[in-house]
């Protein structure tokens, strides 16, 4: 992870450089590395991103097995990013998982209701293309090609493969994709037609990716897109496609993403923690930070792209000194490298240290 790493050496210096004794000690594990008992058996609830879904589901898994105590609850739905942020920014939950950064409105609603939050970067997304693998004439298609058959312009219009391609099939074009409180669906259509909202509504929709996987497998003329875990998982299945975008013709690959080569469509993944619920729950603070402790270990789990190891520690730092806020303004950073989008973030740990 040359690319991404090298931006962080001299900024991980300085922070831990500025970490001292005291400040490190209420991050401190108890002897033995057991897991305190939790103070409360109430309920920790998170919602959000489906993409985002499986880090969480290994580990809370990972988590009660450790901890072994009845009295650890922890509930957590798939709903999109935007129907999280909606619940989250209402006070209904404690975490919110989202494939995005929260968005402008998003920002008001929380500010609204006097919802403060912990922004915390936990991995890295490939946006995956995918058809079926009886589809014998597709490898590739380009941004620009995304952008003709998922605008709203393509409504109604453009129905055959032939249609973006005159050497391709007169067949149809059976789109299987997210829906709109899908953070996915925001970010994609960001990238290929430069507009979130710019987008065709005449397709299968599903905020459930293991939904769409099964719309592309069992139907040869089919196509769609999901976080990257959901084709790791289904390899056997599917058939992703190369992307033709500012840095050429490049696959959907852990190492691509790595390399920062596979752009417009490769994104980080967040958790937005609510800063009252963790001083009001000890369990989810004790469960977040345990996140944070293994979430290399969790996100490879998982089948999406860590950050590098020792960026987790930054991350957890964010947690610990409180740093409140969105390091990205309402404003969704698509195209960004992946080493400047997480170098602002962790700033954020930076300032707060001279404030």
């Amino acid at each position: 992870m040359a690319s991404v790493t090298t931006m962080f050496n001299s900024l991980a210096a300085l922070l831990l450089a500025m970490w001292s004794a005291p400040a490190m000690a209420q991050v401190a594990k108890p002897p033995g590395g057991a897991m305190p008992a939790p103070a409360s058996p109430a309920t920790v609830r998170i919602g959000g991103s489906s993409t985002v879904f499986p880090i969480l589901e290994v580990a809370i898994a990972a988590y009660k097995d450790k901890t072994r105590n009845a009295q650890v609850r922890i509930s957590l739905k798939e709903t999109g990013t935007s129907a999280g942020f909606r619940q989250f920014c209402n006070g209904e939950l404690a975490i919110a998982n989202a494939s995005r950064a929260i968005n402008s409105r998003e920002l008001r609603a929380c500010q609204a209701r006097g919802v403060r939050f912990i922004e915390l970067p936990i991995a890295f997304d490939a946006i995956t293309v995918v058809v079926n693998p009886a589809n014998r004439w597709l490898s590739m298609l380009s941004i620009r090609q995304l952008g003709q058959l998922w605008g709203r312009q393509a409504q109604g219009k453009i129905k055959q493969w032939n249609q973006l391609n005159p050497a391709w099939p007169k067949q149809p074009i059976n789109l299987c994709g997210p829906g709109k409180d899908s953070g996915t669906y925001d970010y994609f259509n960001k990238a290929v037609t430069g507009d979130e909202t710019n987008a065709r509504s005449d397709y299968f929709d599903s905020e459930d990716d293991n939904v769409l996987v099964r719309c592309v497998a069992k139907d040869p003329n089919a196509l769609g897109y999901f976080g990257y875990a959901y084709f790791a998982r289904n390899r056997a299945l599917l058939k992703p496609l190369m992307i033709l975008g500012s840095k050429g013709m490049v696959a959907p690959t852990v190492a691509s993403v790595q390399s920062e080569n596979y752009v417009p469509l490769s994104r980080p993944l967040f958790l937005y923690i609510n800063d009252q619920a963790i001083k009001q729950q000890p369990e989810a603070r004790r469960f977040v930070t345990y996140i944070l402790q293994n979430g290399l270990r969790f996100v490879e789990s998982a089948g999406y792209i860590p950050l590098p190891a020792s960026t987790y520690r930054l991350v957890e730092s964010k947690l610990y000194r409180n740093v409140l806020g969105s390091a990205f303004g309402g404003k969704q950073t698509v195209g960004e490298s992946l080493s400047v989008t997480l170098q602002r973030s962790l700033e954020q740990v930076k300032r707060a240290q001279f404030r």
